[in-house]
């Protein structure tokens, strides 16, 4: 944003702003943490895999709002590779859920050590006034993104 101290701008202004540079970070972060180059929806159903476990096509869809045709192209892909596996459903012979492999596993904490990496070296270049405002400014926008601002 632009405007000098004790200027202020409006709130229309300041949510296209945050909304671009929010944008710009994410690409960023992404295109510095992608070392396997991996898809955005292949890094996303692998993330889900780790945090929620062992899932079916079906439900890695409905948790990323996708449809389940978009999820198994996804899946085989990842299978491919060696990221996921299959393995029979508990309680259903019709289904089959999708798992991290070790090597799944491996590819997804690569990243998660990629992108820390890149931002802790974005933010040491920061004076510390800076890195405490933004520090400050993570706080709010995680209230943001939970809707309990």
């Amino acid at each position: 944003m632009s405007a000098s101290p004790g200027t202020s701008i409006s709130v229309e202004v300041a949510v296209t702003e945050l909304s671009l540079a929010i944008g710009q970070l994410l690409r960023r972060l992404r295109a510095e943490s992608n070392p396997d180059e991996l898809t955005w929806s292949q890094t996303v159903a692998l993330s889900q895999l780790e945090r929620a476990g062992s899932m079916t096509t079906a439900d890695l869809a409905r948790a990323e709002s996708v449809k389940p045709q978009s999820m198994g192209a996804t899946l085989a892909e990842l299978e491919r590779e060696g990221l996921v596996e299959r393995r029979p459903h508990p309680t259903d012979g019709r289904q089959v859920l999708f798992a991290l492999t070790d090597d799944g596993l491996g590819a997804r904490r690569k990243r998660s050590a990629a992108k820390q990496t890149w931002l802790l070296a974005a933010m040491a270049k920061l004076d510390p006034g800076e890195q405490q405002t933004l520090i400050s400014a993570a706080a709010l926008i995680k209230r943001l993104g939970e809707g309990d601002s």
